[in-house]
């Protein structure tokens, strides 16, 4: 992090002399899933990654950004299931590729990219599953040549700055991850005209194009998950991970492993979903340090998303919550500059009683507390500033009407924010 930069510079030309220098490792990968989109990547990742262990097949699998620990990117092919890389590993590995580089210009994401293809490539498995870091056609991770699937998730507006101010535009960078002949899965789109470029773009290079609510689809039927393909239908148990939206993320991974050529099972398809683990998207947080701060039976939630449409599934995921037991809503949130801090809190006008605003330690890009506050405020939400999310949560429990009912508690806005809760709970992913 001090020898590079940490910011974006969209472009192929240094991961592809770097990897050349090491022998050109991303062509010698398993078969590779490579998923893009604005939100639900990392959902798709992990139910892809859950069919695959299921149905019995060993899987490596990149990720990002991790929320605690580094090593949560890199998830190597192991007997009962994946495991982190392990420490000596993953040094011995970003040191060969230090010296590859020779101290050149090159960022953090393009030095963490290219560990992903030599560990990927070294270490036996069946699949590789790999999330693209920042829209697609000048990510590190595209240098893939020919993925056996090629999965693009939800696209909406982020990352304006470098992909573009218009969904079209954005759908257009995303779609640079396809390639010539090989399958295409379109996970479920809000946008009809993202879609039209992604399907266009297939289309144009003659891939096999599967999309959502056209060629797959899930819903749900008598408390399941009921998934419909070209094969028929398979009648599931609801995915572990809550929220309404992760039907269509667990039918988008569905679609795209057996579009990759991986037989899945009615038997692995039911497995998975009862076993898939996402953290820090939607996590249920039981126990921990900060939870005993919080007043005593409260709900508390924790979800990274951090823009307009993240905005909306976590709020419809919270509806359900209510609908099965009432409870008041707080948000406990933090942000960084880059994001529609505005929009986000609109997805909760009229649910959320109180806006807790905290910093968020872990970025320089931390909106000040104050001013996300008055963000909150501008989407119609009443909204204070505090000075952390221990904080919130003690203030929460010291003013709470115990012959109320225990609050529901968001803790979200940011993945910076859900990784320093993770870490401060003592409960990071493994």
């Amino acid at each position: 992090m001090a020898l590079h930069p940490k910011g974006y510079d969209l472009s192929l030309d240094r991961i592809a002399r770097l990897l050349d220098r090491l022998g050109n490792p991303q062509l010698n990968l398993p078969p590779v899933i490579h998923i893009a989109g604005t939100n639900g990547k990392g959902s798709a990742a992990a139910f892809a990654r859950a069919l695959l262990e299921a149905a019995g097949y060993r899987v490596h699998a990149h990720t990002s950004p991790h929320l605690v620990n580094w090593h949560e990117r890199y998830r190597l092919a192991a007997e009962g299931g994946g495991r982190l890389v392990d420490d000596a590993l993953l040094a011995r590995t970003i040191a060969r590729v230090a010296k590859a580089n020779h101290g050149e210009t090159i960022t953090v994401f393009e030095i963490l990219t290219a560990v992903t293809f030599l560990l990927f490539s070294e270490q036996p498995a069946d699949a590789a599953i790999i999330e693209v870091g920042l829209g697609g056609r000048f990510d590190a991770t595209n240098v893939v040549a020919g993925p056996a699937v090629s999965l693009i998730m939800p696209v909406s507006l982020d990352h304006e700055a470098y992909l573009g101010d218009r969904v079209e535009l954005i759908a257009a960078e995303k779609a640079g991850i396809i390639k010539p002949g090989c399958p295409v899965v379109i996970g479920s789109q809000e946008s009809e005209a993202a879609q039209t470029v992604m399907v266009e773009t297939a289309e144009r290079l003659g891939c096999p194009v599967s999309v959502y609510g056209q060629d797959f689809l899930a819903y749900e039927e008598n408390g399941r998950m009921i998934y419909q393909d070209e094969h028929g239908l398979m009648d599931l148990p609801q995915p572990r991970l809550p929220g309404r939206h992760q039907y269509a993320n667990a039918a988008a991974a569905i679609a795209a492993v057996r579009a990759a050529g991986f037989e899945i099972g009615h038997a692995a398809a039911e497995r998975a979903m009862k076993e898939v683990y996402w953290p820090g998207r939607m996590q249920r947080l039981q126990k921990g340090k900060l939870t005993e701060l919080a007043p005593e039976g409260a709900e508390i939630w924790l979800d990274g998303g951090h823009n307009p449409g993240a905005g909306l599934v976590v709020a419809e995921a919270l509806v359900e919550q209510e609908e099965k037991q009432p409870r008041s809503l707080f948000l406990i949130c933090g942000m960084i500059n880059t994001k529609d801090q505005t929009g986000y809190f609109r997805a909760f006008e009229g649910m959320a009683r109180h806006v807790y605003a905290v910093p968020v330690s872990l970025s320089d890009a931390g909106v000040d507390n104050t001013e996300l506050a008055l963000r909150a405020n501008e989407a119609g939400l009443s909204a204070e500033p505090v000075a952390s999310v221990a904080n919130a949560l003690m203030l929460l429990r010291d003013t709470w009407d115990d012959s109320e009912t225990p609050p529901r508690i968001l803790i979200g806005g940011s993945l910076y924010l859900a990784g320093a809760v993770l870490a401060e709970n003592g409960t990071p992913p493994a």
